[in-house]
């Protein structure tokens, strides 16, 4: 059984890293330095518009973690076919992160596990609750309602050969007030692989019900790490603490 994780996850766009709230950039904050010693995993996201960036710039800082970083590194943001995968993965990266591109074509999620294995697919769902309690999956950098279920899109990713689910919700990303731990339970519940929790990290028992409550398998966040240092060590000790079996 995987140990609990913490993930590190960097937004950029055209090379340059910002966080975000509700998936809007906030240019206020760049990042010069990441501590990849004692986090667990540490995931790049690609948000440059298409026709806006330079790619290369991208897969520029993507060699730049995988030279410097000795934990796994997932990749993603804008992939959409397998030589898009294979190049991420000759950058260095572990994993590839892939949303809209497998919402709107659904086997392309079974070519990546084909052709790379299952542990090398991570299916990203960006979800927002609808007015009947239900959540529903946005592809579009979160700008596009599907109209699937977070469950019924979950079931069908881990199907097709994911090897772990990655869920953020919209509405609490950047907020730093705590995961939508009701849409990451659900998800946990349909699912058998591994699944990620994103959006709304605020503080260290965010992360505690994250995996407490939430049932996730990792926790990620952007912003909190940004905010205090040495955070991750900050961060482990707390879990510890509560319990969770996490790599100090």
């Amino acid at each position: 059984m995987l140990r609990p994780r913490l993930v590190t996850v960097l937004t950029m766009s055209d090379g340059v890293l910002f966080r975000t709230k509700r998936f809007q950039p906030d240019y206020r904050y760049t990042l010069n330095f990441v501590d990849a010693w004692s986090v667990d995993e540490i995931a790049v996201l690609d948000v440059t518009r298409p026709g806006k960036g330079s790619r290369e710039n991208f897969l520029e800082v993507v060699r730049g973690f995988a030279r410097r970083c000795f934990v796994p590194l997932a990749a993603g943001g804008g992939v959409r076919t397998l030589e898009d995968v294979q190049i991420l993965l000759r950058s260095g990266a572990d994993k590839v992160v892939v949303n809209t591109a497998a919402l709107e074509r659904p086997e392309f999620v079974t070519e990546i596990a084909t052709a790379y294995g299952s542990q090398c697919a991570v299916v990203s769902i960006d979800a927002a609750r609808r007015p009947d309690g239900s959540y529903e999956a946005y592809a579009g950098f979160g700008s596009a309602p599907t109209g699937r279920t977070v469950e019924s899109w979950a079931r069908e990713a881990q199907e097709r050969g994911a090897g772990e689910i990655l869920v953020t919700s919209i509405e609490r990303d950047g907020s730093l007030e705590g995961y939508d731990l009701d849409l990451c339970r659900r998800v946990a519940d349909a699912v058998r692989i591994p699944v990620l929790v994103a959006g709304g990290a605020g503080n260290w028992q965010h992360f505690v019900d994250g995996f407490q409550k939430g049932g996730a398998s990792a926790v990620c966040t952007a912003n909190i790490f940004h905010f205090t240092e040495p955070a991750i060590a900050s961060a482990k000790r707390h879990l510890a603490s509560a319990g969770i079996p996490v790599r100090i």
